[in-house]
């Protein structure tokens, strides 16, 4: 365990895990005076940050922090302080003082004015260096030797290194290849620290379409529908937006935005009914009544797009899921075009996801995110057991976890040094 080295000043804290949440760690120590060494397995720092940013790095949302809060679920009461503290608005403000303006999207996304990740890491990371950071790349954890000093792998060989403190913020188990690959699990489940089981969480789905189907339509948008979500509580989620047909299933955006919900009914029951509504602006009635209307010569696909806005791959849904029967029944029609089932049957692997739900419980986290069982050793970011959805939630969690868990070392270390002298 972390061995406290009395006067010794500054006292050293040695962060693990160069993702955002290890990286404000750093820099939130590095504020407070102390000694500062970031350890990454990879080559460099930052790259599932920076693989996030290539459709347009969403920082956090503008919504109320109250409305903002319930994004994280059953894990909202453990991370509200954390998110009080350091929440959307330290964000913009964080940016800000990096160089990096922001704006709020029409969703309420907020961003970076060029969208990118790039410059806004090089930013952070010429800050970081400038206030003493040290990075050491290519370090691997593996835990702690017999002398209860940190120990990496590293191309020269296993290193030992002491520390007064340490914050792990090795991530989750998605993208494996940008250095989340969950390897800190067995570590820390021999020291009898708790961790839940990792799972996939803002995943794909996957569902068994007809060679036809998959053929015309793999890789196609569905834009602007309904979904919703019937959860194993019973609870009814309703979402609106996109997702993209993928050979195997579905995801994207909406999709995501259930993936939870749809995720545990898999887990209880074997399969989930994800409810599409294809005509959101359309009221049922309207769409019976248009429906009804003779079509001449026109065909049933023309006849669709007129009178229920619906072609491509909707109408592809549509005869998916239906029987000819059904198809040619207004009524039926309208109600699947309102409703349409899409039975599920799977999520995606873990690897392909874009962040894992599970991790080190908060049961066994004090309110400075340090481990009960591992005095002086903090968690932060994808590794603790919280998940949200995309929107800028997850990325403000992480860094709000970071800053708690840098403070909190901080503050513990200053709480022990009276007693060591």
């Amino acid at each position: 365990m972390p061995v406290t080295t009395g006067e010794e000043l500054p006292v050293k804290i040695a962060i693990i895990g160069g993702g955002p949440a290890g990286l404000m760690a750093a820099e939130t120590a590095a504020a407070g005076g102390a000694q500062v060494e970031l350890y990454d397995a990879m080559a460099s720092v930052g790259r599932k940050f920076l693989l996030a940013g290539k459709g347009g790095l969403n920082l956090t949302h503008s919504e109320p922090l109250d409305t903002f809060l319930t994004r994280y679920g059953s894990r909202r009461a453990q991370l509200t302080p954390t998110i009080r503290s350091f929440g959307p608005g330290e964000v913009r403000d964080w940016a800000q003082r990096l160089g990096i303006t922001t704006f709020v999207g029409t969703s309420g996304r907020i961003f970076p004015t060029d969208l990118k990740a790039a410059p806004l890491l090089r930013a952070w990371l010429r800050r970081l260096r400038k206030a003493g950071v040290q990075f050491h790349v290519r370090h691997r954890w593996c835990g702690w030797d017999g002398e209860g000093q940190l120990q990496f792998a590293t191309p020269q060989g296993t290193r030992s290194i002491l520390a007064d403190a340490v914050v792990l913020a090795l991530g989750g188990g998605s993208w494996p290849k940008l250095g989340s690959d969950a390897a800190w699990i067995p570590i820390l489940e021999e020291r009898r620290v708790p961790v839940k089981p990792l799972q996939p969480a803002n995943c794909g789905f996957d569902l068994k379409w007809t060679d036809h189907f998959r053929t015309k339509f793999a890789g196609h948008p569905v834009k602007t529908v309904g979904v919703v979500v019937k959860t194993v509580d019973d609870v009814v989620i309703r979402r609106q937006g996109e997702f993209i047909i993928t050979e195997s299933g579905v995801e994207g955006g909406v999709i995501y935005s259930v993936s939870a919900g749809l995720r545990d009914v898999i887990a209880a029951k074997g399969v989930a009914t994800l409810r599409l509504d294809l005509a959101p602006d359309r009221e049922v009635q309207r769409l019976i009544k248009d429906l009804s209307k003779l079509r001449g010569k026109r065909t049933m696909a023309t006849q669709l797009e007129r009178r229920a806005g619906v072609a491509g791959v909707k109408a592809g849904l549509l005869r998916e899921v239906l029987s000819k029967e059904e198809f040619a029944d207004p009524v039926r029609l309208a109600a699947a075009i309102k409703s349409l089932p899409l039975r599920l049957v799977a999520t995606r692997p873990i690897e392909e996801a874009i962040s894992t739900a599970g991790g080190v419980k908060f049961e066994g986290l004090d309110e400075q995110l340090m481990f009960r069982r591992l005095p002086g050793v903090f968690g932060a970011g994808e590794m603790l057991d919280w998940e949200a959805p995309t929107g800028g939630y997850l990325l403000t969690a992480c860094l709000a976890t970071g800053h708690a868990a840098g403070a909190g070392a901080l503050k513990w270390l200053t709480e022990r040094r009276p007693a060591s002298r």
